[in-house]
């Protein structure tokens, strides 16, 4: 039989560092929020491949689509030989963004092209290079995304020099201290200092930080930035590959601000395990470039089509908006009862079923605990539960079960939690 350790021998010969991995723990087969590994040992998943399964793993109408389609086609290159596919999800794309339309949607492969793709269009449009990301951002791992992303380690550190023309303004972050009018105030020194905005292209946010720690932007800030977007003439992009398709109990996170953005990244849950990502935005910035100047070869492939458009058919059908909001009100709870019992849990975040445990000595903010993150999310692996971590001190726990997970596998899984909590409490 072939082991975990057979697995890691082979995978350390094959396969550079730079690729790292939570846990070594191999796959063998994997249904809804539950994952077995090569030697059979049964894993309930609260990481959902870093938010992209939202349905579940193999969801049987994602599965059923997607199998219907390698019966027809498995690729064509939409920009030679286009499918009805593509065309039919951008149509329900197009109607769910927030905002009045028309709308628009260019289909690629990966949250990191989708956010490539989303500047380039707005330099386009603008004539403009300047592009304003804020701290705590994390975009993908191009050249240009890196740019963008407000961490440096292990993201930017050694890969340099970043692209030009990209700046960063404070996200505002209560729980150390940034307000909402603190995270103003830095844009304001931004504009007075370095860049003129009437030289920025965009602005790029995520309504909830991913990567950077599950902080979730104030309502007031985002409708601040849309008006100082529409003051100057900046295209505001709002990066929901992380917070997109019901994980925050709406289909997308910026809709609990009221705001409208005016282009929008999504991927990750887009297609239930399927590499599909997106730019939908409004129509006449989306068409701005040239034709022929946005595409790529495998960029809408047809089995991720088919795949986004079973995905929206059982976020309605399942009310996954709906249990979302459920799954995040009952996990809020049992963290907050965890958080009244043990003083290394700072604090307790979440919009929706996108939940965050800030790790931290003795409740002090300034003191954050990334080790005991570590050895966390490694007890819980150990327990058969697996976790992520995150936060740009690498100090917090986040939280993203499949919200079709079954009321009795969570709370299995928020029973190891607890286990877990207390094996590394004892160290």
């Amino acid at each position: 039989m072939t082991t975990n350790a057979d697995l890691a021998q082979r995978r350390a010969a094959a396969i550079p560092r730079g690729l790292g991995n939570a846990l070594q723990v191999y796959v063998e087969r994997a249904r809804n929020a539950e994952i077995w590994d090569v030697e059979g040992r049964r894993y309930i998943d609260f990481a959902s491949g870093i938010a992209v399964l939202n349905t579940g793993h193999l969801h049987a109408k994602v599965a059923a689509a997607v199998e219907h389609q390698l019966t027809r086609f498995s690729h064509a290159c939409f920009q030679v030989t286009p499918y009805e596919s593509y065309v039919a999800l951008a149509e329900r794309l197009n109607a769910s963004m927030p905002g009045p339309g028309p709308h628009k949607t260019l289909f690629l492969s990966s949250g990191a092209e989708a956010v490539e793709n989303a500047i380039k269009i707005a330099r386009y449009h603008t004539g403009r290079a300047g592009v304003v990301a804020f701290s705590g951002g994390f975009h993908g791992r191009t050249l240009g995304c890196m740019s963008l992303t407000g961490k440096v380690q292990l993201y930017k550190a050694g890969f340099g020099p970043m692209l030009p023309e990209v700046f960063h303004a404070p996200y505002p972050m209560e729980y150390h201290g940034v307000t909402t009018r603190d995270a103003l105030r830095g844009l304001e020194l931004l504009f007075k200092a370095d860049i003129d905005p009437q030289r920025v292209a965009a602005m790029i946010i995520e309504p909830v930080l991913g990567e950077g720690g599950f902080y979730i932007a104030p309502p007031e800030f985002l409708r601040e930035l849309r008006r100082l977007c529409d003051a100057h003439g900046i295209v505001l992009i709002v990066d929901e590959i992380q917070t997109g398709f019901a994980r925050t109990g709406r289909l997308f996170a910026i809709e609990h601000a009221g705001v409208d953005p005016d282009l929008m990244t999504v991927a990750k849950s887009l297609a239930g395990g399927f590499p599909l990502s997106a730019v939908i935005g409004r129509a006449h910035i989306m068409d701005a470039p040239q034709s022929g100047g946005l595409g790529g070869t495998y960029a809408g492939s047809p089995l991720g089509c088919a795949a986004g458009l079973a995905v929206l058919d059982v976020i309605d059908e399942e009310n996954l908006c709906t249990r979302a909001a459920q799954l995040g009100s009952t996990l809020m709870a049992r963290l907050r009862d965890l958080q009244s019992r043990w003083d290394c849990i700072g604090e307790i975040r979440g919009l929706g079923a996108m939940v965050a445990m800030e790790l931290v000595r003795q409740r002090n903010p300034d003191a954050p605990d990334a080790d005991l993150t570590r050895a966390l999310v490694q007890a819980a692996g150990r327990r058969g539960l697996v976790l992520l971590s995150c936060g740009v001190y690498g100090n917090v726990v986040r939280f993203l079960m499949p919200l079709t997970i079954s009321d009795a596998v969570f709370a299995e899984g928020l029973a190891i939690l607890e286990a877990a909590l207390e094996d590394v409490s004892r160290r």
